[in-house]
């Protein structure tokens, strides 16, 4: 018994030791049992100050469970002990086909921490810490541990890694050893990388808010000229002989436009030759010809101008313009996806500026203008490369060819995204976070296949940015709030909280928080996270690298967990100047 309680208050009790006992200052965060007649109130050492020791009350063990939250305080007479080896199983965890070990307590001489599965990979997970404090080697340990469990098998899982830095591919290049049915696959966007597949990208699996991601789009006045786009690239990618009856009918109406304008002859032939630098088709070009009656000219030769500032050939021009126009083509939209590059891209854009007016329209031309050069610069840059996709995939191939290795299924999948621009980089798991979450939310039976996003550096990627008030939503915002149940789960690693969205880190369930010093962040975590107080605030700040507090719906209550170090380790380490100088 460690000594008397002298006074309880909404949340403590004050517990006078005896003037003959000693008590060693390693009893601070020690758990104690006040023990009465019917019941068991679990606490924490939270000071000592001469013989009296503070202690906090965590909650009670009830029918050998732990039940967070005290309703009824102990009586003054309640016995306080230490705890013993039985509670401390029902309070840190114990073996089981439910649980895996995530390390150890730095509290009792390294006991193991042994956490609900089912509790803590089902719940979405932020993990913080400094840059150095041990969140990468806490992750490759934390799947490492998973996969070696003896009492669990996990071979359908599907775990995507979107590492920044490629450090995750030492840690489990030899994946397959711990079990022949494990597999592990990695994409990679370093050239010089060998080890890994190219990350390749189905142009025609992207839609509407996809390609605004992509061409950066910044005003709502973008987003029809990007629906068009994508009709009429839709459209064109189809061999039969709609799609050109379309464009002609497309390049009809812009010539026309022009014909019927109050410009003078040189001006409008200035614009209509500017189509066919864009556009052009078998039967719209300079060099088509037009047949009139018992005799033929070129296109080009239809556009001389006369002394009456008017063109030569302007009757057959119209008539032959004319001609190619069908207005029930606007209704018609192409039903089946097929096989485009970022080439019909561009020309589906080209002819989407000749069409709606946009050549009249200022304003709307410039916003064109911009989603042209920057789709232009991808087709010319380095980026394009990973578009470069040669046959045509469904949606359901392209993810079951993601998890699939050699013909065997693949549990692990890296993509090393360090040889991208963060723009890039924040397109590329947008994009994956979309797809993959309508993949799961269209399952015949929800959640019957989960999916896990790991997400390293990511407050490059979930951030508050103008996604919400430009195209309705934020993907990562609405895997937060609505992924848990269709079984599309985010892990988010990061440095910096204070960068990531508000929205997704309400939505966390479990976290793993490391050393954390700097503080803006150190605030934000106290405000934002749920259930945290100012003690798991302070003892965060003296972490040692490698140790972290562990708290949430997968912890029965706030812990100090010692991480081992991961075997293969993460390239994630600081520079060895000793050696290298």
């Amino acid at each position: 018994m460690l000594g008397k309680i002298i006074y309880i208050s909404n949340n403590n009790a004050h517990v006078q030791i005896p003037s003959n006992v000693k008590i060693p200052t390693s009893l601070m965060n020690m758990h104690v049992i006040f023990e009465d007649v019917n019941k068991k109130v679990l606490g924490e050492i939270d000071d000592i100050d001469g013989s009296l020791i503070k202690i906090r009350f965590l909650g009670e063990i009830v029918d050998n469970k732990f039940i967070g939250g005290v309703i009824r305080k102990p009586t003054m007479d309640a016995k306080v002990r230490m705890i013993n080896a039985e509670e401390l199983k029902i309070i840190i965890g114990q073996n089981s086909k439910e649980t895996f070990m995530l390390g150890t307590s730095a509290l009792y001489d390294n006991y193991p921490i042994m956490v609900n599965i089912n509790d803590l990979f089902s719940n979405h997970l932020a993990i913080f810490g400094n840059s150095g404090s041990g969140k990468s080697c806490g992750v490759a340990r934390m799947l490492q541990n998973i996969f070696t469990n003896k009492n669990f098998q996990p071979y359908k899982a599907n775990i995507f890694i979107f590492d920044a830095y490629g450090e995750y591919h030492n840690a489990f290049s030899n994946f397959s050893q711990i079990n022949p049915n494990y597999q592990f696959k990695y994409y990679t966007t370093n050239k010089n990388d060998l080890n890994g597949q190219p990350l390749l990208i189905p142009l025609w699996l992207l839609d509407n808010d996809d390609f605004a991601i992509l061409l950066n789009a910044t005003s709502h006045s973008q987003l029809p000229i990007i629906e068009r786009m994508v009709k009429l690239v839709k459209i064109f990618s189809s061999s039969d002989e709609m799609a050109l009856k379309y464009k002609n009918h497309l390049i009809a109406k812009a010539i026309l436009s022009i014909l019927y304008s109050n410009q003078n002859a040189s001006s409008k032939r200035n614009d209509v030759f500017s189509i066919f630098n864009s556009c052009q088709t078998p039967q719209f070009n300079p060099n088509a010809i037009v047949k009139g009656a018992g005799y033929t000219r070129k296109f080009i030769d239809c556009f001389l101008i006369n002394d009456k500032d008017n063109f030569s050939e302007s009757v057959l021009l119209s008539e032959y313009v004319t001609s190619f126009i069908d207005e029930d083509l606007e209704h018609y939209e192409e039903k089946n996806t097929n096989f485009f590059t970022l080439e019909d891209l561009e020309k589906a854009l080209n002819f989407t500026l000749i069409s709606e007016g946009l050549l009249r329209n200022e304003k709307a031309y410039n916003d064109a203008i911009t989603l042209k050069v920057r789709l232009h610069s991808i087709l010319i840059s380095e980026y394009s490369k990973y578009f470069a996709v040669t046959n045509f995939i469904t949606k359901d191939q392209y993810i079951a060819s993601l998890v699939s290795k050699n013909n065997r299924k693949a549990q692990i999948i890296n993509f090393n995204l360090e040889d991208v621009e963060d723009w890039f980089a924040k397109f590329v798991t947008k994009t994956f976070a979309k797809l993959l979450f309508n993949y799961v939310k269209n399952l015949p039976n929800r959640a019957s296949l989960p999916f896990h996003i790991f997400l390293e550096e990511a407050h490059r990627y979930v951030q508050k940015d103008n996604d919400t008030s430009l195209i309705g939503y934020n993907i990562f915002d609405r895997v937060a709030k609505e992924g848990r149940k269709y079984g599309l789960i985010l892990d988010l690693i990061s440095q910096r909280p204070v960068e990531l969205s508000d929205t997704v880190i309400s939505q966390m369930s479990n976290f793993l928080i490391f050393k954390i010093t700097h503080p803006l962040d150190v605030e934000y975590i106290q405000k934002m996270l749920p259930n945290i107080s100012l003690d798991i605030i302070e003892k965060q700040k003296s972490l040692q690298s490698g140790t972290c507090m562990a708290f949430g719906k997968a912890f029965n209550i706030p812990m100090i967990v010692k991480m081992q170090m991961p075997n293969p380790m993460p390239q994630s380490t600081n520079c060895d100047i000793l050696k290298t100088w």
